[in-house]
């Protein structure tokens, strides 16, 4: 396939409907990349992060990082497609908690989103806003996919907040929610589903506080995010710089309220390292394994 027609395809969110559709679109992807690149550009200061440059056709521009570590490559992704599908589809089960196949969860997830915002990246810069509004909306989408998948009924939408004063309902708030959580249609739990934490953390965590006290329960909030990276410097230097707020993210915890889970696709070193980080934040398959179950009980 060519670049405009694969444009076509991630730029029509109805070719999105199912985890096949990724599957399927990060294919095309990955085949393209295999000999149709101008270049593969190298970040300067973490060299796993690797930049795609598209030929004329894409008017030369440059994608946003891609971690090596987790992307796949086509014959991987290909020979790895139908055990993904075993995995979720059993997730409950010994077999898919292996260190492989945990990593496997994410790296695929990583691979097939990463394959649509790489595409949209080629998009001319008046764009810009729409590629991200629409790859947005699509890890929203996939997200929910695959929370489906393992047999959790979820869905996006308005919860509607009574605010009762002496007994007395006096106004309803409305929040807007990427992830409701339902056993019997009762909310079990809220999440958020971002491309990034930039310019959303705030809101992630004032929403829990502002839900729970309105509605005097304790129910759990969390948040998915794929990356914290963005490419910086000029052409024949570039280098990714990180958009996650650590400060942010401590000064909320320990001053207003923890989150009850928060996911990466593609985690930062000093999430793994840092005092409080470490116990907060953890890699998108312990959500799938075992996170999801204990928000649901």
């Amino acid at each position: 396939m060519k670049l405009k027609e694969i444009l076509a395809l991630a730029t029509d969110k109805t070719n999105f409907n199912s985890i096949n559709a990724y599957s399927d679109y990060c294919m095309h992807y990955l085949e393209f990349i295999q000999s149709n690149l101008q270049a593969v550009i190298v970040s300067r200061n973490e060299n796993h992060y690797r930049f795609f440059q598209y030929k004329e056709e894409g008017s030369f521009n440059v994608t946003r990082p891609i971690n090596s570590n987790l992307m796949l490559t086509l014959e991987s992704f290909d020979n790895q497609r139908n055990q993904f599908f075993s995995i979720i589809r059993n997730i409950k089960d010994k077999s898919s908690k292996t260190k492989a196949n945990r990593k496997l969860i994410n790296d695929f997830v990583y691979t097939c989103q990463q394959s649509i915002g790489a595409t949209l990246d080629a998009l001319p810069a008046k764009q810009s806003n729409t590629a991200r509004k629409i790859n947005g909306h699509l890890f929203e989408r996939f997200i929910r996919l695959i929370i489906s998948e393992i047999g959790i009924d979820v869905k996006e939408g308005i919860i509607s907040v009574p605010v009762i004063i002496k007994g007395e309902e006096i106004m309803k708030m409305r929040y807007q929610h990427d992830l409701i959580i339902e056993v019997d249609e009762v909310t079990k739990a809220i999440g958020s589903v971002k491309t990034s934490s930039k310019d959303r953390l705030d809101k992630i965590f004032i929403d829990k506080f502002l839900y729970n006290r309105l509605t005097d329960t304790k129910t759990p909030h969390f948040a998915i995010f794929l990356n914290d990276v963005l490419r910086k410097g000029k052409e024949s230097s570039y280098s990714i710089g990180s958009t996650f707020l650590p400060g942010h993210f401590k000064g909320y915890t320990i001053k207003l309220n923890p989150l009850d889970g928060v996911y990466y696709l593609d985690i930062r070193p000093n999430m793994r390292t840092e005092d409080i980080l470490k116990d907060q934040i953890k890699t998108f398959d312990n959500f799938l394994i075992k996170d999801v179950w204990r928000f649901i009980k």
